[in-house]
């Protein structure tokens, strides 16, 4: 397998799909003055002022991201606190019954129509303690691993790279390819967007520049894997022709002690997609 050079040229500008038509200067006469010649000029400005602020940059990372890098990835991981706990808990129709149980059981034995109605909220708040102390372990290794210096695990090794998304001259979003000789894949790993610029695109556009980046270097498929709440995820990785080949539920995160306690109140599912580039 040859891989290009790991500082290659990787800097592209996307214009966001929501963006992609500019309404003109509507023409309601002819005859053109001075006047509507300088209107024109100067709507045409407007429109390409615009398109730029609109455009997204993909580069390769440098050392002054860092801080912004790692604030989008912290904010990103936090956010699945909530999803894990609460959302998460619609994907578990064992922990559902087992929760409904318990609840049943409080009644029978404590008597309290009171107690009764509180105990959904315990299990719930029960759920999200644990869910918070797992999470905040998995970025606190994160943080403390290959976030901690991203130039030693992906801009130095042949094979791997680190990118951030720019809008308005500001990080918005970043995404990371890991090369895998043992199996000639890349891994997508570390993608997250900044929440005040979703819905515009930058997750596809990540994902496309980690796909054309496998191509160049010959590797045979990209691979990720994700504990994604959000169905707005998995749609992202099925739009980039990924598919879904398995799914467990005891996947285990850094920081996890599998106790029964943690057990009962935190689960997760591990999802594991791949994207056949060329057959070995």
């Amino acid at each position: 397998m040859h891989f290009s050079s790991p500082k290659m040229v990787c800097e592209t500008k996307i214009v966001a799909d929501e963006h992609d038509a500019i309404p003109g200067t509507k023409k309601e006469s002819i005859m053109w003055s001075s006047a509507a010649s300088a209107g024109a000029a100067l709507s045409a400005a407007e429109a390409a002022k615009d398109a730029r602020r609109d455009a997204v940059f993909i580069r390769e990372f440098e050392r002054g991201d860092r801080e912004e890098v790692r604030r989008i990835f912290y904010e990103g991981i936090m956010e699945r606190i909530p999803n894990t706990a609460f959302r998460g808990l619609k994907q578990q129709p064992r922990t559902q019954f087992l929760y409904a149980v318990l609840t049943v059981m409080c009644f029978f034995m404590s008597k309290s129509v009171a107690l009764t109605c509180c105990a959904p909220l315990i299990l719930m708040g029960a759920r999200y303690f644990y869910s918070r102390r797992v999470i905040q372990g998995y970025l606190d290794c994160a943080l403390h691993t290959d976030m901690a210096d991203i130039e030693a695990y992906y801009m130095r090794p042949t094979g791997s790279c680190f990118w951030v998304a720019v809008l308005d001259g500001r990080v918005v979003g970043i995404v990371a390819a890991q090369g895998r000789e043992d199996d000639n894949t890349v891994e997508l790993r570390r993608m997250s967007v900044d929440s005040r610029y979703r819905g515009k695109g930058i997750a596809k556009t990540l994902g496309r520049r980690v796909l054309e980046f496998a191509v160049r270097n010959n590797y045979a498929a990209v691979v990720l894997g994700t504990t994604a709440v959000k169905l707005a995820a998995h749609k992202l990785y099925e739009s980039l022709g990924f598919r879904r080949t398995g799914e467990s539920e005891d996947y285990r995160l850094p920081g996890m002690s599998r106790s029964p306690l943690e057990r009962l109140f935190f689960q997760i599912r591990y999802s594991r997609y791949r994207l056949q580039l060329r057959e070995e």
